[in-house]
């Protein structure tokens, strides 16, 4: 069973992650929901957006990595 410690820090990153991923576009939000949460192929999403596999995984490693840029940023405050 984790710590308390390791559960509040576990809590915080989540809250990090949460903050993080309301920065984005709605596009960029709706492409990591149907991926991650929703579980759809690239393929699937493609569809949904009518837009290309390739430009559906440019939007997701975009969003990825922003996110990962507002986490760096904010641990910096």
């Amino acid at each position: 069973a984790p710590s308390g410690e390791e559960e509040l820090i576990r809590q915080e990153r989540k809250q990090e992650l949460v903050r993080a991923i309301r920065r984005l576009s709605e596009r960029e939000q709706l492409v990591l929901s149907l991926y991650y949460e929703q579980e759809a192929t690239l393929k699937e999403i493609a569809a949904v957006l009518d837009v290309s596999i390739a430009r559906v995984s440019q939007i997701h490693g975009r969003a990825i990595s922003r996110i990962r840029g507002y986490i760096e940023e904010e641990n910096e405050e």
